[in-house]
């Protein structure tokens, strides 16, 4: 929320945060997201060495401007530099273990993370050095030189090292486990293995995640870096409460529309909680919501941010790599599921509310309309995307003119205005911010290069519809709970690039599920690990800042995500909430789909027009399942279920209200 004085609208008691207070909230927000999020917990005592890596930082940032505007590299340079920057860089950031600087007790870097620095730096610039030898015919037919596998061998442990510090352990290993796959079971020598890894721009280490890392999604979060710097978020953030804030549970509501806009800009659900949690997360049990629920409410907004087009995570790029559909068309698809996602999470905020008897914010204290529209400029980067992108512009085009519109409105205002001191901050936060990045797209490019290349993708898929025999609900299921078992453990892209390669050809190949549909459902889930206990980080996080129990958090964020669950399963088996096919077929499953999850929503809730029985929130539940389900007949017998309950509570209701009316003549 924008802390600035509303001509218009001053702010009162009930939005204001003591300041003492909301210095507390970020502290503790900044210790929540290095306890929870393995790509914060980076040196912060580096020294001298601070300028090394603001300089490695800098340039390159500048190398991915340079190559945006006039043109990108052979691909295996472009992303030899990419990550030849990233390794380095994350050697000297981030320490081989949590206590690894605390045991230090002094600035610095240790030597032997200098030395590794260097060593990621020079193995990764040998490629660019001997590009002619490493692409020649006669490598080819002669083999490779000694030099040639000592560094890739190197260049491989070594990003596997940098990945383990900046993401996490768990895509290592699953990077290590396809290493063992491809030597030790098919037999591939560790030579042909570790050339091909670390030498070839069509698999492995610079396989597509890489390409498209180092094309377009650098200058994306160099976007969000200078975007956010025009302080956007607190436009959201009081754009949301002028619009949602007066109605009941608006805190709650507005807190979900300011995330989930803000979680489209940062791609981080962890990152994105902690942030806004800090001060949505008081707001919401100030206005009397309970502790769990306020966390679960910030968790589940900030993790459908990554839903939210244009910006979709880094994920979405690499998707329109593999199903060969532009960029710019997958935004359009995805906005139909990320609006009913939002949907879903507002109807649950809401019967929450109603049935907790929570109200709304006065209008008086809300921030002015007068303030909202001085601010309006800030989304003309978001809007130059949008439009370039829909007119056929390249990602990467577009993206500049994001950053150089963006960067344009940081000076109109005196506390965005970024000094020359300030320019070079941006352009190394966003090299910071690309890290965790470039690590998992490496790490899982060596595992989709492993599926795709040894074969093992099509053996998974026939094994999977070996144990489900063929039925199609239990593969989407099994599909579901593997997306949602790596999201667990992996960051969204890397999720997404792992069970590209293995899932979605199952339900492509062997089901004709459409291409689109087979990758936006493993998406889906890959996203909502975050809020899917045992280990839903997002949702920890919020628990952290609410003071509530972690696991009754993270059960509740998986109620209020409910409709995330369910829309993967329509738009696979009804293909037109896609945008597959005529809009005749599209009008029927959306209506049916949104009144079902407004039941589903009561039901679980229990309050739809008065507070609900047990056998009234079953069948709400059962009937908001037979909605969304998308048949005709089912989708009838569904509403006929849920009209039924709706005409037993407001009977009930008028009969309640007539009693207390009757009460004091009786009396």
């Amino acid at each position: 929320m924008s802390t600035a004085d509303h001509e218009d609208a001053p702010r009162a008691s009930s939005l204001e945060v003591d300041e003492q207070a909301q210095h507390e909230a970020e502290a503790r927000a900044q210790e929540l997201l290095r306890e929870h999020d393995t790509s914060s917990r980076f040196r912060t005592d580096l020294g001298l060495w601070a300028w090394v890596v603001g300089g490695l930082s800098v340039a390159l940032t500048v190398f991915h401007l340079y190559t945006g505007i006039f043109g990108s590299r052979p691909s295996l340079i472009q992303g030899a530099i990419h990550l030849a920057g990233a390794t380095s860089i994350i050697f000297l950031l981030y320490p081989a273990g949590k206590t690894a600087v605390r045991r230090s007790g002094k600035a610095g870097i240790p030597w032997w993370d200098a030395v590794l620095a260097l060593v990621g730096l020079a193995v990764n610039l040998y490629i660019v050095v001997r590009y002619s030898h490493l692409t020649s015919n006669i490598v080819q037919i002669m083999g490779f030189e000694t030099l040639d596998y000592v560094v890739a061998t190197l260049g491989i442990v070594l990003t596997l090292e940098a990945t383990r510090r900046c993401v996490g352990l768990p895509i290592v290993v699953i990077g290590l486990i396809a290493i063992g796959y491809s030597t030790l079971i098919v037999g591939q020598s560790w030579e042909d293995f570790a050339v091909g890894t670390f030498f070839t721009s069509r698999a492995g280490i610079f396989g597509t995640p890489i390409q498209v890392s180092s094309t377009f999604i650098f200058l994306f979060l160099l976007f969000a870096v200078v975007l956010i710097h025009t302080n956007i978020g607190a436009l959201f953030n009081d754009l949301a409460f002028r619009l949602t804030g007066r109605f009941t549970g608006g805190p709650a509501k507005a807190a979900v529309a300011a995330s989930g806009l803000q979680g489209m800009i940062s791609g981080s659900s962890v990152a994105n909680t902690v942030a806004s949690g800090s001060f949505t997360i008081p707001l919401m049990k100030r206005a009397r919501f309970r502790p769990h629920f306020a966390g679960a409410a910030e968790a589940t907004a900030s993790t459908g941010g990554q839903l939210m087009p244009p910006i979709m995570g880094a994920a979405a790029f690499i998707m329109a790599e593999y199903t060969g559909i532009p960029y710019n068309e997958i935004i359009v698809i995805a906005i139909i599921p990320a609006a009913l996602y939002f949907l879903g999470v507002f109807t649950s905020v809401h019967f929450e509310a109603k049935r907790m008897r929570i109200q709304g914010i006065p209008a008086s204290e809300l921030p002015g309309w007068k303030s909202i529209l001085s601010r309006l400029d800030l989304l003309a980067p978001l809007v130059i995307i949008v439009f370039m992108m829909l007119s056929g512009f390249s990602p990467a085009r577009a993206a500049l003119w994001g950053v150089a519109v963006a960067f344009a409105l940081s000076f109109l205002r005196k506390s965005t205005r970024l000094s020359p001191t300030g320019i070079v901050k941006t352009l190394e936060a966003a090299a910071r911010t690309a890290l965790p990045v470039i690590a998992a797209c490496a790490t899982a490019g060596i595992v989709a290069g492993t599926v795709t290349g040894t074969g093992l993708g099509g053996r998974l898929g026939n094994a999977v519809i070996d144990i489900a025999q063929g039925n199609f609900i239990l593969v989407l299921l099994m599909t579901m709970i593997v997306s949602l078992i790596l999201g667990m453990g992996l960051p969204t892209t890397a999720n997404y690039v792992v069970t590209a390669t293995v899932a979605a050809p199952i339900l492509v190949n062997n089901f004709d599920v459409p291409m689109i549909a087979a990758h936006m459902f493993v998406f889906f889930f890959g996203i909502l690990a975050d809020v899917t206990p045992p280990v839903c980080l997002a949702a920890y996080a919020g628990s952290g800042i609410a003071g509530s129990n972690p696991l009754k958090t993270g059960v509740t964020a998986l109620r209020l995500a409910i409709a995330g669950f369910l829309i993967p399963f329509v738009f696979v088996l009804e293909p037109s909430l896609l945008l597959e096919g005529p809009i005749s077929e599209l009008i029927p499953v959306l209506v049916t789909v949104i009144l079902g999850m407004v039941a589903i929503a009561a039901g679980l809730a229990g309050y739809f027009f008065a507070d609900a029985t047990r056998p009234e929130r079953a069948v709400l539940i059962i009937g908001g399942v037979m909605m969304v389900y998308p048949s005709i007949i089912i989708s009838l017998v569904g509403m006929a279920l849920a009209a039924a309950v709706v005409i037993v509570q407001i009977v009930r209701r008028g009969r309640n209200r007539n009693d207390r009316d009757v009460a004091p003549a009786t009396a």
